[in-house]
């Protein structure tokens, strides 16, 4: 069954349909849209809330969705640049049941909270309708946008950690963690480096990337598929370990634990580094030749592999529809084109955003959009990529691990303790 037909109803008849939507259905405000021959005299306008885009990808994105959906027209509403104020933004919007907003691009943490909280929009039944494979996105990406068995939200693009090393000082990545400690000790001080490895250590968010990481390498988990604390295990234990030995080795800056994203990047174009764990932007700062010492000597690989598996941890955006829109056929035409093949490959070709349907990285038009796009290493890692905990109290799950884990970083507290005292206080969290 097609949600959203072209062929639109006459006045009466659409009227006729509102009211008949209204009164049934799983949900009051479900806006459905029927069709006749003519559809000149019905438009929708929806409108669709995201980030601040430098690229123009989402303009030309909104076109072509408006040139195959004439009755629909998106009108978009920049958030703040910042996600931490969007999110609180959108909590206070949706909070008051407000219809102001139809579509919206979540970070990849916040679709459990906006489920729970009742402020996003079941996606399962347009979904099951429309005949949307879910297999064909990366599974890390299907999982952050599903709570208690249900959707809530659609992959869009994707992000996921990735090892950097020196080309000129390394000839092959390591494959495991202690494979690379062992190399960055021993390779420390070539091509005038300083450091073996660098990493994001300090006390945020940030860091919590990190840490799953290590975690999910060693088969540990935080918490489960069924919403069930799992942290104090020896897997996680053993990753939380091997995370420490790294942070206290004597080839990473002193001040690691004051490292976030920024200072990697710039320790790491700076030559000062063998290898470094980021974000696969630093791929294209690495190849900046006007402020770059590395330009042409840097190699990316898979994140290396614990006793269980090679794992990074997820990152991007998903795209929602608010639970109170008035026009949610028309919002899920819009959910589905962007987070379909067409709208991923505009976002990938004209935005250079990481595609979450695997088949796009045989696309030609998508491999020669960025160099990453067309390495086999990178698509693997998309494959590998892990979510963070999936929880609609996350953010105050992501605080609790932060303290705990710099304690332990710190060596104040061992591994053992730190996955013990992050059960017990991940419980008491979810049971209030």
């Amino acid at each position: 069954m097609k949600i959203w037909n072209k062929k639109m109803a006459g006045a009466t008849f659409l009227s006729m349909t509102l009211l008949l939507g209204a009164c049934s259905g799983d949900d009051e405000n479900t806006t459905a849209v029927k069709g006749s021959d003519d559809k000149s005299d019905v438009k929708v306008e929806i409108v669709y809330a995201s980030g601040v885009d430098v690229t123009g990808a989402t303009e030309k994105l909104i076109a072509a969705f408006e040139d195959e959906n004439p009755n629909i027209t998106v009108k978009q509403q920049e958030m703040p640049a910042d996600t931490g104020a969007s999110h609180d933004q959108y909590v206070t919007t949706f909070s008051s049941k407000s219809t102001e907003i139809d579509v919206f691009d979540a970070d990849v943490i916040w679709p459990a909270e906006f489920a729970q909280a009742q402020y996003a929009l079941e996606l399962d039944r347009f979904i099951e309708a429309d005949g949307i494979k879910m297999e064909d996105y990366f599974p890390g990406t299907v999982q952050s946008g599903n709570f208690n068995g249900r959707q809530y939200a659609m992959p869009k693009y994707t992000d996921a950690g990735l090892l950097f090393y020196r080309k000129d000082i390394v000839e092959t990545p390591p494959a495991t963690w202690d494979e690379l400690f062992e190399m960055a000790s021993e390779l420390k001080g070539k091509e005038g480096t300083e450091f073996g490895y660098l990493m994001q250590a300090n006390q945020y968010e940030g860091m919590i990337t990190n840490a799953v990481e290590f975690i999910a390498s060693y088969g540990g988990e935080v918490v489960d598929e069924n919403n069930e604390v799992v942290v104090n295990s020896p897997e996680t234990i053993a990753g939380i370990t091997k995370m420490v030995e790294f942070v206290n080795s004597d080839f990473v800056p002193s001040n690691i634990l004051s490292f976030q994203e920024t200072e990697t990047n710039n320790a790491w174009v700076g030559g000062q580094a063998v290898f470094a764990r980021n974000w696969p932007y630093m791929q294209s700062t690495s190849e900046n030749k006007d402020g770059s010492e590395v330009a042409g000597n840097v190699g990316f690989a898979v994140l290396p592999a614990g006793d269980d598996t090679n794992a990074a941890t997820l990152g991007g955006w998903m795209s929602m529809i608010n639970r109170y829109s008035e026009n949610q056929e028309a919002a899920w035409e819009f959910v589905k084109f962007m987070s379909g093949p067409e709208g991923q490959k505009i976002s990938a070709v004209e935005g250079g955003r990481a595609p979450t349907i695997e088949a796009l990285y045989e696309d030609e038009d998508v491999k020669g959009a960025a160099a990453l796009f067309s390495n086999e290493e990178f698509v693997a890692t998309l494959q590998n990529a892990v979510p963070r905990p999936v929880s609609p109290i996350y953010p105050l799950i992501s605080d609790i691990m932060q303290v705990e884990l710099s304690k332990a970083l710190a060596e104040d507290i061992t591994p053992e303790e730190a996955a013990k005292n992050m059960q017990e206080k991940i419980e008491a969290a979810m049971a209030e």
